[in-house]
């Protein structure tokens, strides 16, 4: 009976253990070189991608996207799917308080307003096409009065043709000039033309 209790407790380890390898992160690596005409911002950033299972290449380059649009050298990836209390990027100061909390996709109206009341400003980088609208229609009289908040969407023809340059190893050129996104590898270029749908408006 004790054999069989032992034999049991290692075939239970042996089945985590082989859940913990099925849902282990598949990591990227990105040389992104960003020229942010419209801030003025000119740098190389060496970046590590940590992609849950659950993450399509689409989603990942939205969040690649998103570190291109708000680069700067404190902004750090989230947990993002990996957990509930952290977002897909954030920036913080010496004391820990968040500055900026960004959110890709379409998050939860109510994960959006409690994000409202820990960060200085929480920017939504949504994508999905058609999905977006209905999103947005259920959620926008809930989050139009949070002053602190921005909403964007990225079209979904671009959220696709950047998924087609998602590799395992990347080097991209991204350039922002009047709000026009460019952003390229050594064969292609994928123009993005975002969409403000709420701008933000009472940062504190």
């Amino acid at each position: 009976m004790v054999r069989d209790a032992m034999m049991m407790v290692t075939s239970l380890r042996a089945q985590a253990a082989l859940c913990a390898m099925a849902l282990k992160s598949t990591i990227f690596k990105a040389e992104l070189s960003i020229a942010d005409i419209d801030r003025g911002y000119y740098r190389d950033h060496a970046l590590t991608i940590a992609r849950h299972p659950s993450e399509t290449d689409e989603r990942m380059m939205v969040r690649l996207l998103a570190f291109a649009l708000h680069a700067d050298d404190t902004l750090e990836f989230g947990r993002g799917l990996s957990a509930d209390d952290e977002p897909d990027l954030w920036r913080r100061d010496l004391t820990g308080a968040i500055e900026r909390w960004i959110d890709v996709g379409l998050p939860d109206e109510r994960d959006v307003r409690k994000a409202c009341g820990r960060a200085r400003e929480v920017y939504v980088l949504a994508y999905g096409g058609r999905a977006v609208d209905l999103w947005w229609q259920g959620a926008r009289e809930k989050l139009q009065q949070q002053g602190r908040l921005c909403v964007s969407e990225v079209p979904i023809e671009a959220s696709r043709a950047l998924a087609q340059l998602a590799a395992r190893s990347m080097r991209l050129n991204v350039t922002i000039q009047e709000g026009h996104v460019f952003v390229a590898d050594t064969a292609s270029s994928v123009p993005v033309e975002i969409r403000t749908l709420k701008p933000l408006s009472n940062a504190r």
